[in-house]
């Protein structure tokens, strides 16, 4: 017969209430206590519960477990015991049953919000980020009991974001010190992309409730997708000091320790997690992408295949494997591919994926129609989920060809900080920068880092535009400035940016290159860095990109006639600063790189201002970390093979061409 859950006696209930307050710090005295009461009242499942609990805390989750089974055959209606299961199972790194056990446990109560809460960080850690932000909605639904805040909540699991939002604001207005209701308007915010009103939000939720941990998790994952890192780290730190083992804060610390270059504290954080969550196929990837970073390309193969024997139709741990430009796929893996590209229920994220993936699994085997039918189908995917538009990219080069003329510079001269520490290589991706890079941070006064936010942080906030559809103010209220206010925006670029520089030389690279747009931006306040143009022939450049799936950026780069648009906006409007700026930039032709290696780095370090070293043409030797696409081809002497690899895949480029125009003949002009 079932025990009955209720306690028999007064002196059983305190009993029980005494031992679920040892819990939180007294583990090793909770479980005593249970254990006494269960010898009294042997199968007592409220007792039970308790010492599986107790178990847990001290780090027996599989003894834990153990004890709840009798309990979850006699009552499997009973919710506290699938939840302190899922507790169980998550510790023991057994993510898919943790979310099984959890996920019935919220379905018998919505309102323990305790599972919600480890529901949504096993699905982040599964890769599940929709699932999870479903189950943080339910969480804030279940804490709350203001009926107004209900509504709100209800709105929000819903997805009914403006509902949710009109709720919320006049609630604050009569509240506005409610954490909850912060918290929630905060998560209005971030899934409306609104990420800066998120983070002000969110600050304020923390500085109102210190101790209210969701919320700082909330804003340490908005901090870091703002990519302001080093402050994500310091409120990630305040959580795992309170709670070291939490699964969810592990996983975005290493994230972010890998945005500020410390790679080696990444995958030491990614080695532990895994040891102890090691079917995770999201985190191996993750795991893969700091390997290969580092160099270790054999170990990054081996985190790639881990996740894929996880979760086979994961198209992001294919393309990892693409991606790394080296990996020739077999005939069973191309099979394995086509299988789950066939399958009806894949999202579209994996499907885009595996169609690159395939692009160059049949691009390496000579396939190049059936290969390009794979980039234009992952192309045209990728581009339906992203927000472009070609007509802002012309406008915006035409109106700083308007503001930032020759008599602006002149009346302007030497305005901004006078640190030459900066090095720009801008251009298009897939143009040889990375190469450029890695030439030059084989000398020894100059460090790499990474393609950089900060320099389109800098402009969009001088914009002053909150949303997509508004105007930008910027580049023409850069006629406002003064040099006082040029000074201040160069140091704090040279600010924001130190987190990256590691070695303490004089002279650091920012490698990212969308900021050809800002190159204005760039000198008038930071008039002594240089400006490095990497360029390469435009059906090359243009086609690589296109079959090249990027992480996040470049949405210009799924549509062969916006690719050649943004191709041509670019060289017009670096010719444009060939002439108001005569000198400043300095061209490196890819094809001539590669045609007259030492020649080219000759002029390189010449327009540098630094002295030639032998180790520049060696810098396939050079064991920096290297994040991009180019990883593995910089590691290697230059080699001709990819030069013309376009010309297999001309039949397909008219759109591209057309797009062009003049700029198809002109390209190469400096």
């Amino acid at each position: 017969m079932t025990q009955d859950t209720t306690p028999a006696t007064g002196t059983l209930a305190t009993a029980l209430t005494h031992a679920a307050g040892l819990l939180p710090r007294e583990p090793v005295l909770a479980e005593a206590q249970a254990r006494e009461i269960l010898r009294v009242m042997p199968g007592h499942p409220e007792a039970i519960l308790l010492l599986a609990a107790a178990l847990r805390r001290q780090g027996a989750a599989g003894p834990a477990l153990e004890v709840l089974e009798p309990v979850i055959r006699g009552q499997p209606k009973w919710p506290p015991v699938h939840q302190e299961a899922g507790f169980a199972l998550a510790d023991l790194g057994l993510g898919r049953a943790a979310v099984a056990a959890l996920s019935r446990a919220v379905a018998l109560d919505p309102k323990l919000t305790a599972a919600w809460g480890a529901l949504a960080d096993q699905l982040v850690l599964a890769g599940d980020e929709a699932g999870s932000d479903k189950a943080r909605a339910q969480q804030i639904r279940a804490s709350t009991s203001d009926p107004r805040l209900l509504e709100a909540a209800a709105a929000l699991c819903d997805n009914q974001l403006a509902v949710a939002e009109r709720l919320l604001k006049p609630y604050l207005a009569d509240h506005p010190t409610n954490a909850a209701a912060i918290r929630m308007l905060g998560e209005v915010a971030a899934r409306l992309g609104r990420l800066e009103d998120a983070e002000a939000l969110l600050a304020r939720c923390v500085e109102l409730a210190p101790g209210f941990v969701e919320a700082r998790h909330n804003h340490a994952t908005i901090l870091y997708r703002l990519n302001r890192s080093q402050d994500a780290l310091a409120q990630l730190d305040w959580l795992l000091a309170r709670n070291p083992a939490h699964p969810g804060y592990r996983n975005l610390k290493a994230a972010a320790l890998g945005r500020v270059g410390d790679y080696e504290g990444a995958i030491a954080l990614y080695d532990d997690l895994l040891k102890a969550y090691p079917d995770q196929p999201k985190a191996w990837m993750s795991y893969g992408h700091s390997l290969k970073t580092v160099g270790r390309q054999t170990d990054s193969i081996e985190a790639y295949r881990r996740a894929i024997a996880l979760a086979p139709q994961l198209g992001d741990a294919w393309w990892s494997l693409a991606n790394l430009k080296t990996v020739r796929f077999s005939d069973e893996d191309v099979a394995v591919m086509e299988a789950q590209l066939a399958r009806t229920d894949l999202v579209d994220e994996d499907r885009f994926h595996l169609h690159f993936a395939l692009g160059k699994a049949l691009e390496d085997g000579g396939l190049f129609e059936r290969s390009f039918g794979h980039y234009r189908d992952g192309a045209a995917l990728r581009r339906k989920a992203v927000d472009y538009d070609a007509d802002n990219t012309s406008a915006h080069a035409a109106r700083s060809k308007a503001v930032l003329t020759r008599a602006f510079f002149e009346v302007r001269p030497d305005w901004g900080s006078d640190a030459p520490d900066p090095i720009f290589i801008v251009g298009l991706p897939r143009s040889g920068s990375t190469l450029i890079e890695q030439i030059l941070s084989s000398h020894s006064a100059v460090e790499g880092t990474m393609e950089l936010p900060d320099i389109i942080s800098i402009a969009r906030r001088l914009g002053g535009r909150v949303r997509r559809d508004q105007p930008s103010a910027y580049p023409e209220m850069l006629t406002e400035l003064d040099a006082d206010a040029c000074r201040a925006l160069g140091e704090e670029y040279l600010e924001r940016t130190r987190i990256q520089r590691k070695l303490g030389r004089p002279y650091f690279i920012d490698k990212m290159p969308n900021n050809f747009a800002h190159v204005g931006l760039i000198h008038l306040i930071l008039p002594r860095a240089k400006i490095i143009d990497a360029r390469r022939h435009p059906l090359g450049c243009c086609f690589s990109a296109f079959k090249q799936h990027f992480a996040r950026g470049q949405t210009f780069s799924y549509d062969l006639t916006e690719l050649g648009r943004y191709y041509a906006d670019y060289v017009d409007l670096m010719a444009h600063y060939d002439a108001v700026l005569p000198g400043v930039v300095h061209r490196v032709i890819y094809e001539q790189m590669v045609a007259d290696p030492e020649g080219q780095v000759r002029a390189l370090l010449d327009y540098c201002g630094l002295p030639f070293e032998p180790g520049c043409l060696k810098f396939y030797e050079n064991d920096r970390a290297v994040r991009t696409a180019s990883s593995e081809q910089v590691r290697r002497p230059i080699f001709t093979d990819g030069v013309d690899q376009w010309r297999s895949y001309e039949p397909w480029l008219d759109p591209l061409k057309a797009a062009l125009g003049p700029a198809l003949d002109s390209w190469g002009r400096s």
